[in-house]
């Protein structure tokens, strides 16, 4: 028997890693000569740089950079087989890298993303991979393109502080010691969101409030966006106001396109592709995938929905979901080629216990799944 095992991590309790070495050890407890397929998966967000290092190979590297307030931070990153350099933006300038009580939206940077890519064009790197979810920040990419060499500068031409929060009085983008490197390299943004930069489906007003956006400061916020988004469109020449994802990531998504000329694609595509997915498929019987919540967003470009459309345009084989949890609109993964979505937990325990003990749920589930598919032939759940 074959099986591929192909899971999201399920946040706040196990990485895509650690979930597909408990189905791993589920599968051998039922069927010690199982041939198993490893693809850890990530869809642009945390654990993007591990996934692909795990599934595809390469050569991590770890860096000191400036994390998200200014304090120092270790970010590692992955150069591939193929010299690519995957970066993963939550590294650096990620959401968990501070306390609810440390969230500052306007003065957020993402300049230690910038570093990132800094060190990886010192390697040698001219093609990039960078997943753009779990940022902290709202200042639309500046701090990134900053520690690329741009500057940013008010009416009187003074340079603006780091953050969000001063781009409303941004007059002028210096772009004249920007890294000449970026002109020889190619950006590819993994990211699961199609957000535009401003306005009611924008980065404020849509992933701020996790970032300690309040009320008061939405429209502030939400402004100095704008004004970034027209001083990009009247000095560069780059409208990204409108594009589809410049929202991601506080904005990062258009200062990638903006200084980088990125072009973005759904995360799960870009790793899918880079693991040859549809090779580990040859002579499959059986995928499984998963996220710690299966709802309906899970149908719009989640690991789920991006593993199980491939699997159906190449033949046959049935894929189950493990979930965490199941919300709302989970029915939708079975028109997207998902057979089966399977809880771990019977609902007797709390949603703190069923996190505190996801390891364990996975293997057990994933141990009666297999019982029960090899026993019949076909999947019982």
């Amino acid at each position: 028997m074959k099986i591929v095992i192909a899971p999201d991590s399920f946040k706040g309790s196990l990485s895509s890693v650690e979930v597909v070495t408990f189905v791993e050890a589920a599968i051998r407890a039922v069927d010690k000569d199982a041939e198993i397929v490893r693809l850890p998966i990530a869809d642009g967000g945390e654990g993007t740089v591990e996934a692909f290092r795990l599934s595809v190979g390469g050569e991590a590297d770890t860096e000191t950079v400036t994390g998200p307030l200014g304090q120092k931070v270790q970010a590692s990153y992955c150069i591939l087989p193929d010299g690519t350099a995957v970066i993963e933006m939550a590294q650096a300038s990620g959401l968990t890298l501070l306390r609810e009580e440390e969230l500052d939206p306007v003065r957020a940077t993402t300049y230690g993303t910038g570093e990132l890519i800094r060190h990886a064009l010192d390697r040698g790197c001219r093609q990039f991979i960078i997943g753009i979810g779990g940022s902290a920040t709202n200042d639309g990419g500046a701090g990134m393109a900053r520690a690329l060499g741009a500057r940013f500068l008010d009416r009187a031409g003074r340079e603006l502080p780091p953050g969000g929060g001063a781009l409303d009085r941004l007059d002028r983008i210096d772009c004249d010691g920007l890294d000449r490197r970026l002109y020889e390299s190619r950006f590819l943004v993994a990211s699961d969101v199609s957000n535009v930069l401003c306005g009611p489906e924008g980065a404020t007003a849509v992933y701020g409030p996790q970032k300690g956006v309040t009320p008061q400061l939405m429209d502030k916020l939400d402004g100095a966006l704008a004004n970034y988004a027209r001083v990009i469109r009247d000095q560069l020449g780059i409208d990204v106001a409108d594009r589809p994802a410049a929202g991601a990531a506080g904005g990062l998504g258009a200062g990638l396109m903006a200084f980088c000329r990125a072009q973005v694609r759904p995360g799960i595509d870009i790793v899918l592709d880079a693991a040859r997915f549809e090779e580990a498929l040859e002579g499959a019987d059986l995928v499984i995938t998963g996220e710690g919540r299966v709802d309906g967003q899970s149908a719009q470009g989640k690991v789920p929905f991006g593993v199980a459309t491939r699997v159906k345009r190449f033949g046959p084989i049935p894929v189950v979901a493990l979930a965490g949890c199941i919300g709302e609109g989970a029915e939708r993964l079975y028109d997207c080629g998902v057979d089966a979505i399977v809880p771990i937990s019977d609902g007797s325990l709390t949603v703190k216990e069923s996190m505190a003990r996801a390891g364990e749920l996975v293997k057990k589930t994933a141990e009666k799944l297999i019982r029960n598919f090899e026993s019949a032939g076909t999947l019982q759940v």
